[in-house]
């Protein structure tokens, strides 16, 4: 018997309201029910758009919880969306469980192309394009020299997200590991009306963001490989 789609994967903008697609916004009007992981976010986002469709958490703290129970209404037939905050579920946010469980449950899952922030990251940072790797966050302790060991040793780009009130300390240690000299971008607020990006070597980016300078936003580090050192 053919799976009917039942599971949509709806990205959501990153920054710009604009950014969200004709399909999504239909999509997130025709389906029962959207999984977000903050309601007062995603409210705000529906009411832009004119969605009346109901929302329900779904986030890190109650994926484990919750998803039998989506599972089940799923498999009644019903349709449902998830988004995150902002972007593509499953990309470091929520959703790879329930896509899993979905799978495993017979389920079909559409997720539709949208916005992101590694993409465009990657391809402003005027660094290699055509092989990457991408780290997501970093673990903030324990296991983070060995991640960095690694990404220093890629012979392509590699992409990571940061936080804004890491990104110095962040820099610091990819130069230790990658050396001062590779070429690297911090693209900040992707799609939004402060978005910048900074370009150099890790010893210039280091200078640009010291540790006493406060930053805000969204952070993306984009880091040339092995092969692109001079």
């Amino acid at each position: 018997m053919e799976e009917t789609t039942q599971l949509f994967l709806v990205p959501t903008p990153i920054g710009n309201l604009e950014d969200i697609t004709l399909r999504a916004i239909r999509i997130l009007k025709e389906v029962e029910l959207v999984l977000c992981e903050d309601t007062r976010t995603s409210k705000k986002l529906l009411q832009h758009f004119q969605i009346e469709t109901p929302l329900k958490s779904y986030h890190s703290f109650n994926e484990h919880g919750t998803t039998p129970q989506i599972i089940e209404q799923l498999q009644a037939g019903q349709q449902i969306a998830l988004i995150s905050d902002a972007g593509t579920p499953a990309i470091s946010d929520p959703g790879f469980l329930l896509v899993r469980a979905c799978v495993e449950a017979g389920v079909k899952v559409e997720c539709l192309p949208g916005a992101t922030a590694l993409i465009p990251a990657l391809v402003i940072s005027g660094l290699p394009a055509d092989k990457f790797y991408f780290e997501g966050f970093l673990p903030h302790k324990k296991g983070r020299q060995t991640r960095l060991k690694y990404l220093a040793a890629l012979p392509h780009t590699f992409i990571m997200y940061e936080s804004p009130f890491r990104v110095a300390k962040c820099l610091q240690q990819l130069a230790e590991h990658c050396g001062a000299n590779r070429k690297a971008a911090v693209i900040r607020e992707i799609s939004k009306m402060h978005e910048t990006a900074k370009r150099g070597t890790l010893e210039e980016l280091i200078q640009q963001f010291p540790k006493e300078k406060k930053v805000k936003g969204e952070i993306v580090i984009v880091v040339g490989g092995t092969s692109q050192v001079d």
